[in-house]
């Protein structure tokens, strides 16, 4: 098992990655003054471009809905992917071999190397099904797929290609682009026989099975001639890229709607996720031969951001036994959701693909939008089990469907489908309620003892408050910074008003030490260090900032990371803001000037306050009792008067 990054490694690959070069690969961004690029935000839904990249600082912020981070984190909500899995993927980018700590040891040169030469064949491979689905040899493919409802426009958007009926069409083509038979046999695109390897797809419709990331990884082909004598559907074997119980067909094309729309289709087959595709449910993916299981539910959950603010899982199953089975199996499951969970079953036993082939797209997404509480769906499916036509039926109806009952997460819900099934078994509320209670309480004492009889550990993560206006909350802790406990506090902040000009102030000097750190050198760093904010916010990051010194060797990346980590955490959006906000020049020479003009008038403020201070010192200071405090008073308004106006006269 690989062991953590070394911190360096991270800072190494944050600092050599062009953030720009990055995001242009999801966003199209365009000039918003010297040194900043704006575009339309890819976290949520807008007419005018409010996200902003600052390469010079390594960060992003969006002005509209708050989201921030540097080029790992971009990478890893964008693709939905863990932090380890990001930074592994940006050095990999740049060429930077990774070092790891407590003895673990991640990917090797030649593992990685090894990795993409599976990876660089599986595309080979798809584009070479993909071109052979146009052949004349491919009639019956393209039969398949029409009078499913499915053109070519539809087979393209889903990548679907066709496997030649030879044995070593495409062992000749990817020995033709140099792979080793050795190589080849890891793909398991091949089956080996007496005389070696051979293609494993013949005859057949190839769908590719993607990662998050969009990387071919396997494939799945549907038998077309009845020759065939393989099973209907043949997918890749385990393979080191391919790993069924972690994969989810259409997980690349639907995962931005999952996360956009806080929604999940489970459906059974790959022309099912088609279907429900191109009638307008973009949330649909599907298992690859297994069951939706743990893994699968850690994707789901991820790209949900499932945390308890809302989303929803609806899985479709056909109305046989069979699809009920698979719904109960998926109820076993729900308890690893916040979100809730529903099921939409067909009546008639349709899938999503055969009920757009009779009905049209609007019955699909009429079969979406009648799904039912997975919890009602197996309530009703034990009562089923009983006769309900005599005592004793409905008694074990009521034993084995009051703990399903209890499960339901919402105390609030809880109650209302204790009463619902008084009704379905005919008998009293109060009767049903006991059941339930009595099956609830069972249920919370067996969760809270712990195996062993060791004390119950809890799992969850102490939050932060977000500063007040943000829009947002600040649950999580930067990677290589312990969680806070539970019982942690943190402070709270207002956000500033801008209308107020000494905050206004504080303000565009952050902006400054932020983005043009280098302006802080020498007597200007005492004078900065030494000046007094009376903003909270900007106090607390003011504070961040002296406590972290000018350790950053002359990189802002580093720096505005080194500050990120000594704030409060509610305040890290904010300083992320203040570091890519626009500064309001166009000219290396007008940000300079604006820099020296910015600083001048944060330390004129600062001299404004002594001066009154030591002005109120006089006043009340009786100059015959103590004529040497009164000339020393005098003398140090003096100095600063002379400070004000050399700092004018820089300016």
């Amino acid at each position: 098992m690989a062991g953590l990054i070394k911190r360096e490694d991270i800072d190494e690959v944050r600092q050599r990655t062009d953030i720009k070069e990055v995001v242009d690969g999801y966003v199209t961004l365009k000039g918003a003054g010297l040194g900043s690029y704006k575009g339309l935000c890819p976290f949520h839904d807008e007419r005018s471009p409010s996200f902003t990249v600052r390469p010079q600082v390594g960060r992003y912020h969006c002005f509209g809905c708050g989201e921030d981070g540097d080029v790992i984190s971009f990478v890893q909500k964008l693709d939905h992917i863990s932090f380890h899995e990001a930074v592994e993927k940006l050095a990999h980018r740049i060429g930077f071999e990774l070092h790891y700590e407590d003895g673990g040891s991640g990917p090797n040169r030649e593992d990685i190397g090894r990795r993409q030469r599976l990876l660089d064949a599986h595309k080979v491979a798809d584009e070479f099904f993909r071109a052979q689905l146009l052949t004349p040899g491919a009639a019956e493919g393209r039969n398949f797929l029409y009078g499913r409802g499915f053109d070519r426009a539809a087979a393209e958007q889903f990548g679907v290609g066709y496997a030649p009926q030879g044995w070593d069409s495409l062992l000749k083509h990817l020995r033709g682009r140099g792979y080793t038979d050795a190589e080849l046999k890891l793909t398991g695109m091949f089956s080996e026989g007496g005389r070696g390897i051979y293609d494993r797809f013949r005859g057949r419709l190839i769908w590719p099975i993607r990662d998050i990331a969009g990387d071919t990884i396997g494939f799945g082909a549907r038998k077309l001639y009845e020759d065939d004598q393989g099973p209907k559907y043949l997918n890749t074997p385990e393979t080191a890229l391919y790993k069924k119980s972690q994969v989810l067909y259409g997980i690349d094309l639907a995962k931005r709607n999952i996360a956009k729309d806080r929604q999940l289709v489970v459906v059974e087959g790959y022309t099912d996720v088609m279907a429900c595709h191109l009638a307008g449910i973009p949330t649909a993916v599907a298992t690859c031969g297994t069951a939706f299981g743990t893994e699968h539910i850690k994707i789901a959950r991820r790209l949900l951001s499932d945390d308890g603010s809302g989303g929803e899982v609806i899985f479709t199953f056909d109305g046989d036994a069979a699809g009920q089975k698979a719904a109960l199996r998926a109820f076993e499951e729900d308890q690893r959701f916040v979100a809730q969970t529903f099921v939409a079953v067909e009546p008639n036993g349709a899938d999503p693909c055969e009920l757009r082939q009779s009905k049209g797209d609007s019955a699909v997404r009429d079969l979406i939008g009648s799904r039912r509480p997975l919890f009602e769906f197996a309530i009703r499916a034990t009562l089923k089990r009983h006769n309900l036509d005599t005592v004793e039926g409905r008694i074990a109806a009521l034993r084995e469907s009051a703990p399903v009952v209890a499960q339901i997460r919402d105390a609030g819900i809880r109650p209302a489908y204790a009463r619902e099934l008084a009704g379905w078994l005919g008998m009293p509320v109060e009767e049903v309620s006991r059941a339930v209670g009595a099956a609830t309480k069972r249920a919370a004492q067996a969760a809270s003892a712990p195996p062993g009889g060791g004390q119950a550990q809890s799992h969850g993560q102490g939050g932060g408050q977000g500063y007040a206006g943000s829009g947002r909350g600040y649950a999580g802790t930067a990677p290589g910074v312990a969680p806070l406990p539970p019982s942690a506090v943190l402070p709270s902040f207002n956000r500033p008003d801008p209308r107020d000009p000494v905050a206004a102030m504080e303000r565009q000097a952050l902006e400054v030490a932020l983005q043009e750190p280098g302006m802080l050198e020498g007597e200007t760093w005492q004078r900065f260090s030494e000046a007094r904010f009376s903003t909270p916010a900007y106090l607390a990051i003011h504070e961040a900032i002296r406590a972290t010194g000018l350790g950053f060797s002359g990189d802002p990346v580093r720096w505005v990371e080194q500050l990120l980590q000594e704030v409060p955490e509610p305040l890290r959006p904010l300083v992320s803001e203040l570091s890519v906000v626009p500064l309001p020049a166009n000219t290396p020479e007008g940000v300079l000037r604006y820099c020296k003009d910015i600083l001048a008038r944060l330390f004129e403020l600062q001299i404004t306050r002594v001066k009154a201070e030591k002005m109120g010192q006089l006043q009340r200071l009786d100059a015959s009792a103590d004529p040497e405090e009164f000339q020393r008073l005098n003398r140090e308004l003096m100095q600063l008067e002379m400070q004000r106006r050399s700092l004018r006269s820089d300016a």
